[in-house]
């Protein structure tokens, strides 16, 4: 029980806010942004489900009744609200999109049982018929793939025959790709060509038809020696204190800087620099759909140079940082020297 206040506040967020996420990233944040996620808002019922059984386990029949409840209503508004003719969509509210639903796969490894097996089999039958020479497409905005999510959307149905066909592209995709490189989960179906990542630790998801099979990790997880017990509690958050130094977009509309859009010369974040023909507006910089973000003037390129001029006080505390709020990488310079 050390753990479970924390795991009852994830179960009641699940509850809130599960079902049709807000925008915002998943684990396949290379992708962007994407609200009203199926594939997300399916793994929130599963895990819904999953506390359920939780709470039964622990005796608290009337919660886990509860839960559970949640979970199948949520399921079933998800076939109906998913549906787009022969497959479930990406996002709920967008028709002619598709995605792999590979987080449905613990809704019969963990034996919830949530959804009807027609969804299993409309979407295997779905991504058969779409996919590439070398795999299936991570969803319909891209060619590229995970691998490792294949072989987790391959066991959907319980049957050799889908998983085969799903996984024979996977191998030929390995066997014939032109990149010499460890085995890696993002590449392009349609060319084998490696788009980034390499012998990451996420490939172990390409065992995870093992567990759809209880005596074999079972067998496994009988040579556990360790019997680890007493964990550490759940560390508290405490927030630091900040005292700025100078005004930030936080709690500032106005905070003025000047930017472009395009590559600047060289020495374009020394002091001296003429930028009076960069454009000016307020921070932040973004769009309207980010996530916690104040954006007053929109960005919506690749990259964008940024410059302001501020005046510190004269008396600076021992230990000074900057709070920068960003979801891309960044370079910050400070009188022309990267901090």
């Amino acid at each position: 029980g050390l753990y479970w206040p924390r795991l009852e506040q994830w179960a009641e967020y699940l509850k809130k806010e599960g079902f049709d996420p807000p925008n915002q990233l998943c684990t396949d944040d290379f992708s962007g942004h994407l609200a009203h996620n199926v594939n997300l808002s399916a793994k929130a019922i599963c895990g819904l489900g999953a506390f359920a059984t939780l709470c039964e386990m622990r005796g608290e029949k009337e919660k886990a009744a509860s839960y559970m409840a949640t979970a199948k209503e949520y399921a079933q508004r998800w076939v109906k609200e998913a549906k787009d003719g022969d497959h479930y969509r990406l996002a709920f509210d967008r028709p002619g999109n598709w995605s792999q639903k590979y987080n449905l796969v613990w809704d019969k490894i963990l034996g919830l049982n949530l959804f009807p097996a027609e969804v299993f089999r409309t979407e295997m039958d779905f991504y058969l018929k779409t996919q590439n020479t070398y795999g299936l497409a991570l969803d319909n905005r891209a060619d590229y793939t995970k691998l490792d999510w294949i072989l987790w959307t391959a066991t959907l149905t319980g049957e050799r025959k889908d998983f085969d066909a799903l996984v024979t592209p996977v191998l030929r995709f390995l066997n014939e790709t032109p990149d010499r490189s460890p085995m890696t989960d993002w590449y392009q179906t349609k060319t084998a060509k490696k788009v980034g990542f390499t012998a990451r630790p996420v490939v172990g998801g390409v065992f995870l038809k093992a567990l759809y099979e209880k005596p074999l990790w079972k067998k496994h997880a009988d040579r556990d020696k360790t019997k680890a017990k007493g964990w550490a509690p759940m560390p508290e958050y405490i927030a630091p204190v900040i005292k700025p130094l100078i005004t930030s977009a936080d709690d500032t509309e106005n905070v003025p800087w000047t930017y472009t859009f395009s590559k600047p010369e060289e020495g374009w974040h020394k002091p001296d620099f003429n930028d009076e023909l960069w454009r000016r507006g307020p921070a932040g910089f973004g769009t309207a759909s980010t996530p916690n973000a104040k954006a007053r003037t929109e960005w919506r390129t690749d990259d964008i140079w940024l410059r302001r001029t501020v005046t510190l006080p004269e008396t600076i505390p021992a230990s000074i940082g900057i709070t920068a709020h960003h979801d891309e990488d960044i370079e910050v310079y400070v009188n022309g020297i990267l901090a």
